[in-house]
């Protein structure tokens, strides 16, 4: 084993062992897509929470629910999750209400409304929750990959020591030093995500919250109109 003199972050990496080079640089690609994945999420969810309070505050306005519903239809790209529920049990209600003028078909007409809100409910988690099981991926599995390549490099380490008559410290440290990077690349990748991940789900649940509440309460709206 030759030593290395300069314990750079460089020099480490370029004289390590290919399979831990290897892996080092499938941790790097794993953190890259995990800081996209984050980003990307950031900004989902602080539209999607941008847009829940617009809807919000438009809805209990108190103005008209034809002319928010078709306002919410025009839009539906750009109009946030709540108002694509909205805008679903909206929708569903008004065909209900159409297709049958019989006030024994108005209990009908609520669950169909309200089976319509929450399929669309589920989607929009299903949208807001895309991305986070590869960041859960990351979190846990990303130090077993570091740690991997610190093994092997260890391994690799004390296996070129055979050819050294008399082993020093300034002789295994080059060594160790290049192995140990694997598992900080792998925490520099595990720990971002694992935060992320904690954080994007408790925003989420806050949002599904919302969500369902307003379900309900859209619920109750449509059943006081419908009498």
């Amino acid at each position: 084993m030759n030593a290395v003199q300069d314990l750079s972050f460089i020099e480490l990496i370029r004289h390590a062992h290919v399979l831990v080079q290897l892996l080092m640089a499938l941790l790097f690609a794993i953190s890259l897509m995990s800081w996209t994945y984050i980003f990307r999420k950031l900004f989902a969810i602080r539209a999607a929470r941008r847009q829940t309070e617009q809807f919000e505050r438009s809805f209990w306005a108190g103005g008209n629910l034809h002319t928010l519903h078709q306002s919410a239809s025009s839009q539906r790209d750009q109009s946030g999750p709540l108002a694509r529920i909205f805008e679903a049990g909206m929708g569903e209600f008004i065909k209900g209400k159409q297709a049958s003028r019989d006030a024994l078909d108005v209990g009908a007409v609520l669950d169909g409304a309200r089976r319509a809100m929450r399929a669309a409910f589920h989607r929009e988690l299903d949208q807001l929750d895309t991305h986070l099981n590869f960041l859960a991926s990351v979190g846990s599995v990303s130090p077993y990959i570091g740690l991997l390549g610190t093994v092997w490099g260890i391994m690799n380490a004390f296996r070129g020591l055979a050819n050294v008559q008399q082993a020093t410290l300034a002789t295994v440290a080059p060594g160790i030093a290049e192995a140990l990077i694997a598992t900080a690349i792998g925490l520099f990748a595990a720990i971002p995500a694992v935060v992320a991940y904690n954080r994007f789900t408790h925003d989420i649940d806050r949002l599904a919250i919302r969500f369902e509440s307003f379900v309900e309460e859209f619920s109750n709206i449509l059943q006081r109109q419908s009498r």
